[in-house]
This record gives structure tokens, sequence and C-alpha cells, in this order.
């Protein structure tokens, strides 16, 4: 079984290799650690290989593995409920998971009684599967727009998933209609939209060919998901909880 500085290198090696086939620097493209899951112990040993960035689901779980590692840079990938933004602002450099109003206004609010100003990244659902969360690429400009007015909310990109196939080809459309959708909400909009988030550990190469700023991996780092009975008994830090 491959351990984690072997993983961590051979992916290291495909994103400079792909970063070479788009006429891009490897260094331009932020390598964000999906942790989710993933115990303490085993996190400790990714910062100790020097990740530093990582990518989390739960707001809960988080809390538990940020009070505990106290270092790091953290991100909130996934699905947001209302209810959990006070602490998710709190919590995390960056919110990449916005995908309406209503809770861009709720980070907006509470960053604002501890001087904070929040980044996010807009959340667009390319594929327009039902399955997933984000907003339309129709309403994008104007939510966009909407975000970014908010005083202390920084809008600094967008986020897309794109459909789970087994060949990463077939994620290739939906990477360059994010991107050619950035281009033209930063032309249409004055926006300036650095960050595209896309790519993940099936396809990472191709978003990279595509113009992905930043790849979001779990199991080509940290080999397949822990399932909840193994989680336990190495970290009871953990909960299930949302």
């Amino acid at each position: 079984m491959e351990d984690f500085a072997t993983r961590l290198e051979k992916v290291r090696a495909q994103l400079a290799e792909a970063a070479t086939r788009a006429g891009r620097e490897p260094s331009t493209i932020e390598l964000v650690a999906v942790s989710k899951t993933q115990t303490v112990e085993v996190i400790r040993e990714a910062m100790r290989a020097g990740l530093l960035i990582f990518g989390e689901n739960k707001v809960q779980e988080a809390a538990r593995k940020i009070a505990e590692l106290e270092r790091g840079s953290w991100r909130l990938i996934g699905h947001l409920q209302t209810n959990k933004a006070r602490l998710a602002v709190q919590l995390f450099d960056s919110i990449d998971s916005v995908d309406r109003l209503e809770l861009a206004q709720d980070l907006d609010r509470h960053a604002e009684p501890i001087g904070k100003t929040q980044n996010v990244l807009l959340q667009v659902n390319v594929a327009g599967e039902s399955s997933k969360s984000g907003c339309t690429p129709e309403s994008a400009q104007s939510l966009a727009e909407a975000i970014n007015a908010l005083p202390r909310l920084t809008l600094r990109g967008l986020m897309t998933i794109a459909p789970y196939a087994e060949d990463p080809e077939k994620s290739r459309p939906h990477f360059a209609r994010l991107r050619e959708l950035r281009d033209t909400l930063e032309r249409d909009s004055g926006l300036h939209l650095p960050v595209l988030s896309m790519g993940m550990s099936g396809d990472f190469a191709v978003a990279v060919e595509e113009g992905s700023t930043s790849v979001r991996l779990g199991t080509a780092l940290f080999g397949p998901r822990l399932t909840l009975k193994q989680q336990r008994p190495a970290d009871p830090s953990f909960i299930e909880s949302t």
C-alpha cells in the first residue's frame, strides 16, 4: 500500500505535467487536501509533508479538527446551511460553496461583528445535476454582482463539481464552461475572479488543462475514504452531524 508521501509525490508530478501541457506554471495551482472524514493524526501527517490548505465538508467536524490542530488554512467546500453560517465565518479562511444570496447575506452579517472580511467562492452547478448544490450558470452574473456588493465578503472566483465519470475527459466540457463563464463575468461585470476551483481526484489533470487554479483532492492524497467505524476509534473528536 502506498504511503502518504508517495501519493503526494505522484499528485505533484501529475499536476506539474498537466500544467506544462497547458503552458502554465505549476506553482500557480493551489492544492487543497480534502480532509473530510480523515483523522487529526492523518492531517498532521499531511502538514508535516508540507500541505497547509485543507477542505472540509461539515462545519462541526471541521470545528473539532481546527481547534486541535491550530494551524493551516481551512476551506469549507461542502453545502452550508444558513443556521451554521455564524460558525463557518468564525472557522474558515474561505467558504467555497456559496450558492444563494440568502446565505451570502448571512455570512456578511456574521462577519461584521468580528471585523472579518470573508473570502468566498460562488458555486455553480454547471452540469445542472439535481443532486448537487450550486447556482445555475444563467443566474451566476446577478448573484456574483450581489455578493460582490456585500461589504464583508470578498468574491474571489467560481467553484464547480463535475458529474462523476470513469473517464476524466467527460469532465472537460464542464470545466471549460466554468472557465468561459468566469471570463464572461469578468468582461461583462468588471469583477476580478482569479480563482477557478475545479477538479477532484479523478479528473484534476483535465481541470488544470482547462484553467483550474485550485484542485480539491481527497482519495488521491489520503487513499480510500474511511468509514465511520474506522474513524471513531482513531479520532474520538469525530462527530457525524453537519
